[in-house]
């Protein structure tokens, strides 16, 4: 009996010093050893919920002064069928005036012709190459509206003008040799010649004004 009491008190004090054991351990502060966990940077998340702010716009170009100044813009290139084509409106009209672009730059040569007294050879070949190119343009439009344009109208009016001059031309030198002193055949006379030329400059120089306005 005795060997049971003292059996049993054995047992009480050994579980009272495991309890003792174990409350101890909860006790100790936990002490992490160096060099493990987490080394690297943590993100910043205040960055991706920062409240964006505004700010101003750079211009692509530099502002340049006098840009709308009348003076430096440069003319509309006419004589560019290209520009004529792709950059003046397309209508009804654009094939029309680009055609009429290429008989302007020939009638300006027999301008020239006539200004800068050339020869019967020279002033013929112009209005020759003038007369082809409006025969041209005449039969292509003369079955449409543009026929009725004043443009038309008025290059039709002025060939047959440089057409008649340059026949008179070719005239006098035929029959110049046989004008007598008394005035015969004075429409052969250089004199005559020569104010007929000045008609005829006078009348390119207005006809051009009325086709370069066609728009």
């Amino acid at each position: 009996m005795k060997k049971i009491f003292v059996l049993f008190i054995l047992i009480i004090l050994i579980c009272s010093q495991f309890e003792q054991s174990v409350y101890a351990k909860k006790q100790q502060k936990v002490i992490v050893p160096e060099g493990s966990g987490y080394l690297g940077t943590l993100p910043n998340l205040e960055e991706r919920f920062k409240k964006s702010s505004d700010e101003e716009s750079i211009p692509s170009f530099e502002y340049e002064d006098g840009f709308n100044d009348p003076s430096k813009i440069k003319p509309i290139p006419r004589d560019n069928p290209s520009f004529v084509n792709i950059i003046m409106k397309k209508d009804k009209t654009s094939r029309y005036v680009n055609d009429l672009n290429e008989i302007i730059n020939i009638l300006e040569d027999v301008q020239t012709s006539i200004e800068d007294k050339d020869n019967i050879q020279k002033f013929n070949a112009k209005s020759y190459y003038l007369k082809e190119n409006v025969e041209y343009f005449r039969d292509k439009y003369k079955d449409k509206a543009e026929a009725s344009y004043v443009s038309f109208k008025k290059l039709m009016q002025v060939n047959t003008h440089v057409q008649a001059v340059s026949q008179l031309r070719v005239e006098s030198e035929i029959y110049n040799p046989y004008i007598t002193a008394d005035g015969s055949g004075n429409a052969f006379t250089q004199n005559n010649i020569n104010n007929q030329l000045n008609y005829l400059l006078e009348d390119v120089k207005k006809t051009l004004v009325i086709l370069k306005e066609t728009r």
